[in-house]
């Protein structure tokens, strides 16, 4: 089997999510998917996996890995890591239609039927536009369905988080907090911005006490003194973890927070590969490692990370806040990795535009989540997307070389 043809696909409804069909000689086509920086990752994998990966055996999988970030861009979680995590989960899905089997069997078989889930709380709008994670891009206007989960925390956090437990998610996920960190730049927070941020945690656990479990979202916007002052006012409420109270990527200043507080501390979804992690890990006391598939390294980056985690006794967890094939490719790793507790969704996403995208989402009930049936991934893009007048398709064969 070869590579024969590599395709991205974009719509214009949705910017910031890129897709990439990896098509062979034996008429297998396997799918990947990366968000943020849709340009570039088309431009890195035209100009460079292409020319690289045709002509190839797909089913060379961790030989493809090593390969695909190319000598500039190693690391992190930039443009070429994104483009090389995309195909690196279409190569997977080629693997798995090959052999019949889904992915989750190929990474060694599965510790679980299910996972439970917990709800990150966005509205349907939510990052839509924009190619940043900011206020103006939280989509608060929005009145899409049901499920405007964003607006809900910020107004009736008690109301919302009681809905959630009606339908089975006994976990959820909020970021009160960013409307003070930008406008401080991070460096501070008034006693009454703290106040207005505890509130949807202070409502939620005086309505229904622990009959759920909260996660708090810093997103990586506070400096060392200030994410230790709102983590210490936080601690009252028995939080699962706090996620991304510092930049990630300094481990020093992550292990001065773990040391200070005593809720878990959860990050890692911005990093790009293994090496970053295991600074991470070994520097500071991690509570939980959260990694995004299609930003940092795909499948076969993902699998390393969990075992890594599981060598020095840490839980593990995929990051879902993007798009359906990315919760597909991390329901696989969470079904595998026996030190998976919890995968993150967006019900929003799942329930409003996630099956507009693709043909089978990985089936959610009463707050568990299961692969698709099928080999691969065990789902498809609907071919619907690709005639829609706002889509683009750009196709590099071996003629192209």
């Amino acid at each position: 089997m070869k590579v024969d043809a590599i395709e991205t696909i974009y719509v214009d409804e949705f910017p910031n999510l890129l897709w990439v069909q990896v098509h062979t000689d034996e008429g297998i086509t396997g799918l990947g998917e990366t968000f943020f920086g849709a340009g570039a990752v088309e431009a890195h994998i035209h100009s460079y996996a292409s020319p690289y990966l045709i002509g190839k055996n797909p089913l060379d999988v961790e030989r493809h890995s090593r390969r695909l970030v190319g000598y500039v861009g190693r690391g992190g979680s930039g443009a070429e890591m994104r483009a090389a995590s995309a195909v690196d989960v279409a190569l997977w899905d080629i693997w798995g239609q090959s052999v019949d089997q889904p992915i989750y069997q190929l990474l060694g078989g599965a510790s679980r039927s299910r996972v439970r889930v917990y709800n990150t709380c966005a509205g349907y709008q939510y990052v839509r536009k924009a190619p940043a994670q900011t206020i103006a891009n939280f989509g608060l206007a929005s009145s899409a369905g049901p499920y405007e989960d964003l607006k809900g925390f910020l107004e009736s956090a008690d109301e919302l988080a009681a809905s959630l437990l009606e339908m089975g998610i006994d976990a959820m996920k909020i970021w009160p907090f960013d409307f003070a960190a930008e406008a401080s730049g991070g460096e501070y927070i008034s006693n009454e911005d703290l106040r207005t941020g505890i509130e949807p945690f202070a409502k939620i656990r005086s309505a229904l006490g622990d009959k759920i479990e909260i996660m708090a979202e810093l997103h990586s916007l506070w400096n060392v003194p200030t994410a230790r002052r709102i983590c210490h006012a936080l601690e009252d409420f028995n939080l699962t973890w706090i996620e991304d109270p510092v930049r990630m990527d300094h481990p020093e200043q992550v292990a001065a927070i773990c040391r200070s507080v005593s809720t878990p501390i959860a990050g890692g979804e911005l990093l790009g590969q293994r090496h970053q992690f295991k600074q991470l890990i070994e520097k500071a006391d991690l509570g939980v490692a959260i990694m995004d598939l299609v930003w940092g390294g795909g499948l076969t980056e993902g699998r390393k990370i969990a075992s890594l985690c599981e060598t020095f006794g840490l839980p593990f967890a995929a990051h879902d806040c993007t798009g359906p094939v990315a919760l597909a490719a991390a329901t696989h790793l969470a079904l595998h990795a026996p030190n998976v507790f919890i995968q993150e969704i967006v019900r929003a996403f799942y329930h409003g535009w996630y099956g507009d995208l693709v043909t089978n989402l990985p089936p959610l009930e009463r707050g568990y989540i299961a692969a698709p049936e099928g080999a691969g991934l065990g789902l498809r893009l609907n071919q619907d997307l690709l005639r829609r007048p706002d889509a683009r398709v750009r196709r590099t064969t071996s003629s192209d070389l």
